[in-house]
C-alpha cells in the first residue's frame, strides 16, 4: 500500500462519502475510486459499499480504516527518525492552531523561523483549541497553540497573557451594561465560562445580546462602528486606538486572563527540527509580536 492509502481509509471513514473525501484530499472522484480498489485487490477483500446514504463500510473494511491512524502516526515516526539521523534541522513540522493565533501571531513566526532553517515546511491545521488539543492527544499534530486552560501533564510552555475586557465605541458606564445592547461571538466553551461566571458575579439580570456573530473579528467591528458593546481579550483590539477598552477583574481584583500556551510531547524533542522550533518559539517574546 501507498502511504497515501492510510490517509484515503482514514478519511473516508470520516466522511462516508467519497465525494466529500476526494475535495478534502484533492484527488478526483475516479482515482479515488480507483485506489479503493486497488486495496481492495491487494488485501483480497471488500472495504465498502456505496448506496443512496453514501459509504458503508465492511467489517474488515472497518477494521483497516480504524488501524490506518495508527499506520499513519508510525510511518511519520519513521520519517521523523530517519530525518533525524542526519543531525539537520530539515522536514515537516505538524502544527495545531487556534484561529487568534493563525491570524495574528503565525505567520510573522513561520516566516522568522524559515529565514534561519530554510529547509523546514509546515503543517498547519487550524481550528477551535478544544480540537488542537484531542489531536495532540492522539498524536496527530506535533505542537499545538491553544488558548486556555487545559490539563496536560507533558511539555508545555506560556506565550503570553491576554486580560479581557469591555470594548466599545463610547465610554460606558459598566455597572450598566445589562441595559446596553451586547454583541456576542462564537468562542471555545472555556472563554464562555469566564464570561458567564464574570457577569453572574456582578449583575443580576442576562446581558441584552442584541447581535451574534459568527467570528470575534466581526464582532470587532460592529464594536467599532458603534452597534454595542463587546467582552473579548484586550489583543484582538491592537491597532484600534479608538475603541474603548475596560478591563475586568474578578471580586478579588484578579484580572481575567486568558492564556496561550504551547503544548507538546516529552518525545517530540528528540527530533531536531521540533526540538529547533520549539527553543525558537521559547525564546521569544510574543506579547508585543
Amino acid at each position: 500500500m501507498r502511504s497515501q492509502d492510510w490517509e484515503i481509509l482514514k478519511v473516508l471513514y470520516e466522511n462516508k462519502n467519497i465525494t466529500r473525501t476526494g475535495k478534502q484530499l484533492f484527488i478526483s472522484q475516479p482515482a479515488l475510486t480507483n485506489r479503493i480498489k486497488q486495496i481492495e485487490k491487494e488485501f483480497g477483500i471488500k472495504i465498502i459499499n456505496r448506496d443512496r446514504r453514501g459509504v458503508q463500510f465492511t467489517p474488515q473494511g472497518e477494521y483497516l480504516a480504524k488501524s490506518a491512524e495508527e499506520m499513519i502516526l508510525k510511518l511519520r515516526q519513521i520519517k521523523d527518525h530517519l530525518t533525524n539521523m542526519e543531525s539537520k534541522v530539515v522536514g515537516t513540522i505538524n502544527l495545531g492552531v487556534s484561529s487568534f493565533f493563525t491570524k495574528y501571531k503565525l505567520p510573522q513566526l513561520l516566516r522568522a523561523f524559515k529565514d534561519n532553517y530554510p529547509n523546514v515546511e509546515f503543517k498547519v491545521t487550524t481550528g477551535w483549541s478544544r480540537d488542537l488539543f484531542h489531536s495532540l492527544y492522539k498524536k496527530d499534530i506535533h505542537i499545538a497553540f491553544v488558548r486556555g486552560e487545559y490539563t496536560w501533564i507533558e511539555q508545555k510552555h506560556l506565550l503570553f497573557e491576554d486580560q479581557l475586557c469591555v470594548a466599545s465605541k463610547e465610554e460606558i458606564d459598566i455597572s450598566n451594561l445589562p441595559n446596553l445592547p451586547r454583541i456576542d461571538y462564537k468562542t471555545d466553551n472555556l472563554l464562555k465560562s469566564i464570561v458567564d461566571h464574570w457577569w453572574i458575579e456582578n449583575f443580576t439580570r442576562p446581558p441584552m445580546v442584541t447581535m451574534e456573530v459568527d467570528q470575534v473579528d466581526t464582532c470587532k467591528e460592529m464594536v467599532v462602528n458603534g452597534l454595542g458593546y463587546a467582552i473579548m481579550p484586550g489583543m484582538i483590539l491592537k491597532g484600534n486606538e479608538d475603541i474603548h477598552k475596560v478591563y475586568i477583574t474578578d471580586k478579588e481584583n484578579n484580572p481575567l486572563i486568558r492564556n496561550t500556551w504551547m503544548l507538546y510531547h516529552n518525545e517530540s524533542l528528540e527530533v531536531n527540527v521540533i526540538n529547533a522550533f520549539v527553543s525558537f518559539i521559547s525564546s521569544l517574546d510574543l506579547r508585543d509580536l
